[in-house]
């Protein structure tokens, strides 16, 4: 699962994304026309096609079906074929001159969240940004406002003259690229635009790195910002719902718990629309989004969520929230600044995951260290309790550790990358939920400050950032390594996966559930009042 944006007004201009903003009309319940139309959104689901020439994709039409293929040929002419299937490869084309590829790097980011409220502080300071994912999350200056290198070296010295050195200049000369190439009956075509449109069944799609998979909806390959292609899948969101649903929440989950899981999955589909939009597209298939896997493995059980709450969406204050989950919290669920940098939401804040009052935070804060490992001490009587990540014990060697800090330093391109040894380590801050707001970590090179879910990406042992350090010693009393001890799976924020199995099988409602992970929140049907995001230009 992956996070979201700001439900308050955010600084500078509003823009208020709402359904006048898209050209759909909803139906389903509860008064709405059941004749209405649903709304398709765009998903990558083979996001960076053509990193290596090995790479194939072989798409196929179901059950006697036929495909249609539009595509733009190398003279720009619009070609129209249908087959039963098609193969793409990518070769590796020369260039007639060698072509600059560049771009200023203001920020990297473990998390979209954190990443666009980065964006949205350097456009505060009047530098046009975009955010994106290469690897990690970067925050770019925008591509097609500095267009020309001297235009980006001088932003980047001005940037470097008022003090923020972590930003730098991407640049590689190109003498060649990838060129996307499908074959039909033996004969090869060359196109950067293809779009795969299904008579009516499903489309089989084979990749050299995943499952085969069927989806709804149509397909189309496109260039993305790093040199390689995306191929996406153009769905109604109900339909995608299905392949959604049953791979998060699971397909034999209690019915009001998959109902929960539905209207979340509904809401942070749609506020998250943005997520992708410097490669032209909307959502990902995979936990930085939404785990989506088209038609392949539908679950009775969830498909009856769907149809139960169709149209059903999360709000507050007449805004979908961002509908942030994971598998297990540890116990305590965690606010949106636990986690992301940004302004906070109101209905994300700390509550213990328990039908019981086990703990109260207003008394004992679990900022406070020893109140944190009493609390990482108990077991019973919470949501989770029993489930394999509830609570968790990861050793660790020195030696270890330094492989995995050097690997997180060297793709932040950290001025104290290649450390030889890690020294020490020790919590310096937490939040009232618990959760590591800053580590330090002591080098043979300096001291370095990870903070918040920098910690889980840079360090392999802890499942999330609910834990404590124990240190290990060797008979000789020389520091070896270290124990994390803690809990859950994954950042903590929202709705606990695992956590809305109890609570429905305790007989609560999905509206129970969902007031429980987002207090003060709405379910409501999606209609034009409905805001989306709010974002800055």
């Amino acid at each position: 699962m992956a996070m979201t944006k700001t439900t308050q007004p955010i600084r500078g201009k509003h823009i208020f994304m709402t359904l006048f903003s898209l050209p759909l009309l909803w139906g389903g319940i509860l008064g709405l026309p059941s004749s209405a139309r649903d709304i398709d959104i765009e998903v990558g689901i083979v996001q960076r096609f053509g990193e290596t020439e090995a790479e194939k994709l072989s798409i196929a039409a179901t059950n006697g079906d036929i495909l249609t293929i539009k595509f733009q040929d190398t003279q720009g002419q619009t070609q129209t074929l249908t087959t039963t299937k098609l193969t793409l490869n990518i070769v590796e084309q020369s260039l007639p001159e060698s072509l600059l590829k560049e771009y200023i790097v203001l920020s990297d980011h473990a998390t979209f969240e954190t990443a666009e409220d980065s964006a949205n502080q350097w456009r505060e300071k009047g530098i046009k940004t975009e955010v994106t994912q290469p690897g990690r999350w970067q925050v770019w200056a925008k591509r097609d406002v500095y267009e020309t290198p001297l235009l980006r070296r001088w932003l980047l010295q001005n940037i470097k003259t008022k003090g923020y050195n972590d930003a730098y200049l991407e640049s590689a000369i190109l003498n060649s690229k990838s060129q996307a190439t499908f074959t039909i009956a033996g004969k090869q075509y060359k196109s950067d635009y293809l779009e795969i449109i299904p008579g009516k069944n499903p489309i089989q799609v084979s990749h050299s790195k995943q499952k085969t998979r069927r989806y709804g909806g149509s397909l189309k390959l496109q260039p993305n910002a790093y040199g390689t292609y995306t191929l996406v899948n153009d769905v109604p969101l109900e339909t995608y719902l299905r392949g959604v649903v049953p791979h998060e929440i699971g397909p034999n989950a209690p019915k009001n718990a998959a109902k929960a899981q539905t209207i979340i999955a509904r809401t942070y589909a749609l506020r998250n629309l943005r997520r992708f939009k410097a490669d032209n597209y909307e959502l990902c298939a995979t936990t930085h989004c939404q785990v989506y896997y088209g038609l392949s493995s539908t679950s009775p059980k969830a498909d009856q969520a769907i149809a139960a709450t169709k149209g059903l969406v999360l709000t507050y204050n007449n805004e979908l929230v961002d509908a942030l989950y994971s598998s297990t919290t540890g116990g305590v669920t965690a606010s949106f600044s636990d986690a992301w940098n940004g302004e906070e939401r109101p209905y994300l804040k700390a509550v213990i995951d328990s039908p019981k009052n086990l703990w109260d935070l207003s008394q004992k804060s679990l900022a406070d260290e020893q109140a944190f490992r009493n609390f990482i001490g108990l077991r019973n009587g919470f949501n989770e309790t029993g489930r394999s990540v509830f609570r968790w014990n990861k050793q660790a060697s020195l030696v270890s550790l330094t492989k995995d800090l050097n690997k997180y330093l060297e793709r932040r391109k950290h001025p104290l990358s290649n450390i030889k040894a890690i020294k020490s380590m020790e919590v310096t801050e937490r939040s009232d939920s618990g959760r590591i707001l800053t580590m330090k970590v002591t080098t043979d090179k300096g001291i370095i400050e990870l903070q918040k879910n920098e910690v889980r990406s840079a360090l392999g042992p802890p499942r999330s950032t609910l834990f404590y350090l124990q240190p290990i010693y060797n008979s000789q009393k020389v520091l070896t390594g270290y124990a994390f001890i803690g809990g859950g799976f994954g950042h903590g924020v929202g709705m606990s996966q695992f956590g809305s199995y109890n609570l429905a099988n305790l007989g609560w409602s999905a509206e129970k559930i969902l007031s429980f992970y987002y207090p003060g929140t709405q379910i409501i049907p999606l209609d034009n009042s409905i805001v989306f995001w709010r974002e800055m230009d």
